[in-house]
């Protein structure tokens, strides 16, 4: 087999991550049928099928999962390169992966992790699916579960907690159906949650940002973080908190990586950021509770 341009992987590697061809459309310039033919050209060449194609999108076969393990691997090993070749080389980027309602928790407290003349530029790297830290996908990444494996250290956040929300704008939340997570793009356990109730689930969305403006916009109930939430004028809870689905959050890292100077202020700050916020976290600061009708 001929060796497979670097070019090539790069079109693989956004095909599969937006899971077909118009968002790899959208990200690399060219059109859908082209990637289309990229895409039919790299299985000749390498002899397998690495996608299912439905209309629904592009699902990657057991073949199409392990080379595109293995072309993050390259994309990641590569970063360092394109740093130092990059006319910003003096700033070094720090990846920081995490889900989105977290991801939107840091965003919105932005100048409490990055301050003029830190000298490092922040990456959001905002994805429901796990990155490899060992092989350096990323520098951080927050999860609801500690290192249990590679050269990886782990920092301690805190509690999180989850409840039911609804726009405050509904009269009565008990005539609502509920919002929830399709099942092909359920990966938290709050999205499994809701499948596993007796709920009449009314609305269905593939994001986790599209559950939050369904929610908003009186589409239905949906399970949210309470930092979330109840950090939302547009929302109430509809509900208790959900004890079944209190998780507690970790901040992992390389262990290599994590004594570097603007590493460890980074990882202090959210630390920092995370103990300040204890109560809105656990679901002891809510803006509202809905009124029944």
């Amino acid at each position: 087999m001929k060796e497979m341009p670097w070019s090539e992987l790069q079109l693989f590697f956004h095909v599969a991550e937006a899971g077909g061809l118009s968002g790899a459309a959208r990200a690399t310039g060219l059109s859908a049928p082209t990637l289309g033919r990229r895409m039919l050209a790299l299985e000749q060449q390498t002899g397998q099928a690495l996608f299912h194609r439905s209309q629904t999108g592009y699902g990657l076969t057991p073949a199409g999962t392990a080379l595109l393990s293995r072309v993050r691997a390259m994309r990641a090993a590569a970063a360092p390169v394109q740093d130092l070749l990059s006319a910003e080389a003096a700033a070094p980027v720090i990846r920081l992966s995490a889900g989105t309602a977290t991801a939107f928790f840091l965003a919105d407290r932005i100048g409490a992790l990055v301050k003029p003349g830190d000298g490092m530029r922040l990456n959001f790297v905002t994805t429901e699916a796990v990155l490899d830290i060992a092989h350096r996908e990323i520098d951080l990444g927050i999860r609801n579960r500690s290192a249990d494996s590679g050269n990886l250290a782990t920092r301690r956040l805190g509690p999180l907690r989850f409840a039911p929300y609804c726009s405050y704008t509904v009269a009565d939340p008990g005539t609502l159906d509920w919002v929830g997570m399709d099942p092909e793009h359920a990966r938290h356990p709050a999205a499994h949650w809701l499948h596993e109730q007796d709920h009449r689930i009314g609305v269905l969305a593939n994001s986790v940002a599209t559950v939050h403006q369904l929610v908003k916009a009186g589409a239905g109930i949906g399970v949210m973080p309470c930092m979330i939430g109840d950090s939302d004028p547009a929302l109430a809870r509809a509900g208790p908190i959900i004890a079944a689905l209190d998780e507690v959050q970790y901040l992992v890292m390389h262990a290599d990586d994590r004594h570097r100077p603007v590493m460890r202020r980074l990882i202090e700050r959210i630390v920092t950021l995370y103990r300040d916020n204890a109560d809105l976290l656990a679901g002891e600061r809510p803006l509202r509770t809905q009124r029944q009708g």
